[in-house]
């Protein structure tokens, strides 16, 4: 049986397109979530950065792993449905928790964000594995937008530092240069959204977001998972985040009391 919150097409959708709308994901666990941004705003963890340049106007704040110590958003991981929809969407027995990633854009944030994968930034391999963007706020304008079928590209897309637009590996024959979706006449996935609506799509599906020109506030609550199949792999550089002092092999799973296990058929 699957969630009621989805039907065999959006699954479908997601494995073929690599990504997909869930609505009212995470619709009862707004208040708390917004609760834990500003509580993660107000206290930010050691990977915390402001994303403007000097002069840039507005504010683009971000921050991840910090779901172990603001129960807010442990209390949204574990009670909210997203692990047996993740499950269902990744074809999975069982669901991990890999990492949580706040986005602001306050109004008159004029800066996208720029297109990437995930998938190349981590230390994991595997095709079962989902990412939840669910913003906080109404979305019309400042939302991610999604290359359909991108995640089934032969060659990763280069990663590079957002705010230094340096590359972040130095191989870079490995990799392809970031696209313009735009430009290219790519199939891009964007959608007007209610506060705890959630975009699901695949490590290796191509993503950026608008510049928040409104003026309303845009808090995104990114949720990373993985399944059965996930693996540590080695990057040819520090991957973000950067997990220290982790200790795992090429190959093994992902270890249990770091990315415990929130869900299993």
């Amino acid at each position: 049986m699957m969630h009621t919150l989805l039907t065999q097409d959006d699954i479908d959708t997601f494995q073929r397109d690599g990504v997909v709308l869930i609505k009212g994901l995470f619709k009862d666990h707004v208040e708390k979530i917004r609760k834990g941004i500003e509580r993660n705003m107000a206290e930010p963890g050691p990977y915390a950065a402001e994303n403007l340049k000097e002069g840039e106007g507005g504010r683009f704040f971000d921050d991840y792993c910090n779901w172990t110590r603001i129960p807010e958003f442990e209390d949204a991981i574990r009670n909210s449905p997203a692990a047996e929809v993740a499950a269902d969407l990744m074809q999975s027995n069982k669901v991990q928790v890999f990492h949580d990633h706040v986005l602001v854009k306050e109004p008159g944030t004029s800066k996208p964000t720029p297109w990437h994968q995930d998938g190349p930034y981590y230390f994991v391999g595997g095709k079962q594995n989902v990412s939840f963007w669910s913003p906080m706020d109404v979305v019309k304008g400042a939302s991610l937008r999604c290359v359909a079928g991108s995640h089934a590209w032969e060659k990763p897309v280069l990663p590079t530092r957002w705010l230094a637009e340096t590359n972040f590996y130095p191989d870079e024959e490995t990799y392809m240069p970031v696209p313009d979706p735009d430009v290219e006449g790519m199939d891009v996935r964007e959608w007007e959204m209610e506060p705890g609506d959630a975009v699901a799509f695949n490590y290796d599906t191509l993503h950026g977001a608008r510049g928040n020109t409104t003026d309303v506030r845009r808090r995104a609550f990114s949720l990373r998972l993985v399944g059965d199949d996930a693996r540590f792999v080695e990057r040819p550089g520090p991957t973000s985040p950067p997990f220290p002092g982790h200790n795992m092999q090429p190959g093994q799973m992902l270890r249990e009391d770091w990315f415990p296990i929130i869900y299993q058929r």
